[in-house]
């Protein structure tokens, strides 16, 4: 059974979707995984040993990685035996969310640093083996805001946008290695992590940010946000049963939403090409109807819509 294994390593496990990911696909019944979750501060790792029980060090085994230095990446690479990684899953990122004039361009160089450029860095390391076996397969943990933009969250998306280009693009070569991409979408997701940052960005001044900006961002961005993810939020643990059913597939999809509620919200941009009704029906509702917009979140929470999250046990591509 162990020749049929595959090596799966999944960066940003200490909490979270890794976390869940990492244990799902190491507790597999059938053991088709060996799992390296890794994470940059393995101070962070007892949560994720813990919930692994009898899967730690048979197939689950964790390993520091900080997906922003190369050193860390060649070490990372030399515990897997012959260092081949046959899934690579990129999930490690960092959010950033505010007013633009109140953040310094060295945060939002940190942030691409780490969701763009650091998931670029670990493609750059597994890809000459994929090549050379010509397999393998590499998931994105990216976001429907790689879709469409999303007001005080500029920066976080502009790295979610970099990432589904880069990949986008990379994809079709690789389809010439048998390599496969898939870029699995998010929508609000809710984590302890998600909440204390709404918390500390509620207080947080934002130097050189004029009244009136500071004003939406308080007073409309944050409670919309807030219901948003009341609303519509997935469990870490739901996204990474979507991405573990994209991992078992046998022709992954490039793309995949997890979150069959938030569906509307995406589909307003693919409607019109131009993409003004999108900018448009969002302004409105955060600055003119945002009492319409609460109550359109409250009914895609309520249940009429379905809620199965995509994929289906069958992929065809």
């Amino acid at each position: 059974m162990a020749s049929q294994q595959r090596t799966v390593l999944i960066s940003g496990c200490s909490s979270g979707i890794g976390l869940e990911l990492a244990l799902q696909l190491a507790h597999d019944p059938r053991q088709r995984y060996q799992v390296v979750a890794t994470m940059r501060d393995l101070g962070k790792k007892e949560p994720l040993e813990a919930a692994a029980g009898e899967a730690l060090g048979k197939t689950l085994s964790v390993v520091q990685l900080d997906v922003c230095n190369d050193e860390s990446v060649t070490d990372c690479l030399s515990h897997i035996e012959g260092g081949q990684v046959d899934v690579l899953v990129n999930n490690a990122g960092v959010g950033l969310v505010g007013p633009l004039e109140g953040l310094s361009l060295a945060t939002m160089q940190s942030v691409f640093n780490t969701n763009f450029f650091g998931a670029v860095r670990l493609v750059k390391a597994v890809l000459p083996g994929m090549k050379r076996r010509r397999q393998g397969h590499i998931v994105v943990v990216s976001s429907v805001m790689g879709l469409q933009g999303v007001m005080f969250n500029d920066v976080y998306a502009a790295s979610k946008f970099a990432l589904e280009g880069f990949f986008e693009s990379l994809a079709i070569q690789l389809r010439q290695f048998n390599i496969f991409i898939s870029m699995v979408e998010p929508g609000p997701v809710t984590t302890d992590f998600e909440g204390k940052l709404l918390a500390q960005v509620s207080k947080a001044e934002f130097p050189d940010t004029d009244p009136d900006t500071l004003g939406y961002f308080r007073d409309l961005y944050l409670p919309a946000s807030r219901e948003l993810f009341r609303s519509v939020g997935q469990s870490p643990r739901d996204v990474a049963q979507v991405i573990a059913k994209v991992i078992g597939t046998t022709r992954p999809p490039l793309r995949r939403q997890t979150n069959t509620r938030y569906l509307p919200l995406t589909a307003l941009k693919a409607m019109d090409p131009s993409g003004s009704l999108y900018v448009k029906t969002a302004h409105r509702l955060l600055f003119r109807w945002p009492h319409l917009l609460n109550l359109g979140l409250r009914c895609l929470a309520c249940g009429c819509l379905p809620t199965r999250v995509w994929p289906r046990q069958t992929e065809q591509n």
